[in-house]
């Protein structure tokens, strides 16, 4: 039993390390504008040279991310406001070497354009900017909540920062109206 402790003790604080590098590569924005609960997020490791590879390939490369939008509620299991699943995707033509982009909300395609700069595909890809996630009506005040975001990439050839197959964040703010 007295050699088990030291090998459970070092796998929780490798699991703790992994956690806290997640969440430093997951940059997450949460503001109340307005009559909105708005997100901000950005993914910032994610766009490496797997994924170039993929992406120069020809392979359909899709981003997921599983936003959930929750109440703190203490001493019980926090309550789901919202919850949303984004997807950017980028199919890349090796004949005309353009780049083509789609962004989805929950099933339901919000915008596709067509580019053949590198940048754009990665800001595309990992980085979203005032993402609405409910009306302010449907918070409490004066309660503490946060937004949770889980991001993953396909094709699964590999991880998606090289160590796990989901990143995954959270930022908690408190509404006061």
């Amino acid at each position: 039993m007295t050699e088990r402790l030291p090998v459970a003790c070092l796998l929780a604080i490798l699991a703790g390390a992994v956690s806290a590098l997640a969440a430093e590569t997951l940059r997450i924005l949460p503001v109340v504008r307005g009559d909105d609960v708005v997100v901000s997020f950005e993914l910032a490791d994610a766009y490496n040279e797997e994924i170039r590879q993929a992406i120069s390939s020809g392979l359909r490369t899709t981003f997921t991310y599983d936003v959930e939008l929750r109440m703190v509620v203490p001493t019980w299991v926090d309550r789901t406001v919202v919850t949303t699943v984004v997807t950017s995707s980028d199919e890349y033509d090796n004949l005309t070497r353009r780049h083509k982009l789609s962004r989805s909300l929950d099933g339901r395609v919000q915008e596709v354009t067509d580019t053949e700069d590198e940048s754009l595909v990665r800001k595309w890809l990992t980085t979203f900017a005032a993402l609405p996630l409910c009306r302010t009506s449907k918070l409490d005040r004066s309660r503490d909540y946060y937004v949770r975001i889980s991001a993953r990439a396909r094709p699964h050839g590999g991880s998606l920062l090289g160590w796990t197959n989901a990143v995954t964040g959270q930022a908690r703010f408190t509404f006061a109206p």
